[in-house]
């Protein structure tokens, strides 16, 4: 009887709640917080109906990645079951929702926002902490080396090497290279507070970190594990930091560093084949989705007159 008036315990099922929350990474965990956040802001509910979540998923639709639906139903399922509750999103309402949202814009490739230099700069400039030590560096590498965040989290100690210019980083395998050829990319020192190459510096002299995977995940006690980021990780932290520095999180996603330095590289000049050198792209074709909205104000027809 004693057994069974603790295993109902308050304190029990706390430690239950506890243990469930320690399999889930710490960035997973920061999404489905924000995901759930986002549901009630806009006018959703704990515990919400089919329809609710039905109607959510239908207002923000053309707004939001499927992956980022996918996700939101998700996290609402999870703040459903974590009250004891019975989840609305097993309703044949929300999956036949979802699935009529997959098939009008499941094909549709969503324009994300680039993360631009100076937008850049004012989010790492706040960084601090050994997080945000890592997600200094991160934010920086992933910026100058124009990496997709599937490159960056391939980054070993082994692929690195820093030389007197700054430093050159082996990218192994891409998207486009899936025998494995490889490239190197070459990230020069820079001056003042935002240099990645210092940037990167500092996190190997914090972290301790001498082999392995470069940029490595965090446990719920802001301990660094031997794991290493996944791509989803790096769109998750690109957004909270995008949030934190008051930008719209929504605009951006993993793909916005690579897409910002494209675009503030055209905006500055820099010829299409050295913007290609660094970002692996096998002709102007691929950039011109970056390059033709950053050149709209070049010379403009307008200015001319005035």
């Amino acid at each position: 009887m004693k057994n069974k008036l603790m295993l109902s315990s308050n304190h029990t099922r706390k430690k239950v709640s506890e243990y469930l929350a320690a399999t889930q990474a710490r960035n997973t965990q920061l999404a489905y917080q924000y995901d759930i956040v986002h549901f009630l802001k806009s006018g959703g509910k704990i515990p919400a109906t089919p329809r609710c979540v039905a109607s959510y998923l239908a207002v923000h639709a053309n707004t939001l990645s499927l992956a980022t639906l996918n996700r939101r139903v998700v996290a609402i399922n999870h703040a459903h079951k974590d009250k004891g509750l019975k989840s609305p999103t097993r309703s044949t309402l929300v999956i036949d929702t979802l699935r009529g949202i997959r098939r009008i814009n499941g094909s549709k490739q969503r324009q994300v926002m680039p993360l631009l230099k100076a937008d850049l700069m004012k989010i790492t400039k706040r960084l601090s902490g050994l997080i945000g030590i890592r997600d200094k560096a991160l934010l920086l590498t992933g910026f100058a080396g124009a990496f997709r965040r599937s490159e960056l989290v391939a980054i070993q100690m082994e692929d690195i090497r820093f030389v007197p210019e700054g430093l050159v980083i082996r990218i192994r395998r891409s998207k486009t290279d899936q025998i494995g050829l490889g490239r190197n990319v070459a990230i020069p020192f820079v001056e003042g507070r935002h240099c990645p190459v210092r940037a990167l510096k500092a996190w190997l002299k914090k972290s301790g970190i001498e082999s392995g995977t470069l940029f490595r995940r965090f446990n719920r006690y802001e301990q660094i594990m031997p794991q290493g980021l996944t791509a989803q990780s790096v769109a998750l932290i690109i957004k909270q930091r995008v949030a934190e520095s008051g930008l719209n999180p929504e605009q951006y996603s993993g793909h916005s560093l690579r897409a910002g330095l494209v675009t503030s590289a055209a905006k500055a000049g820099v010829s299409s084949w050295k913007i290609r050198q660094q970002t692996g792209h096998k002709s102007d074709l691929m950039l011109q989705r970056y390059i033709r909205d950053s050149q709209l104000f070049v010379d403009h027809a307008v200015c001319k007159l005035w």
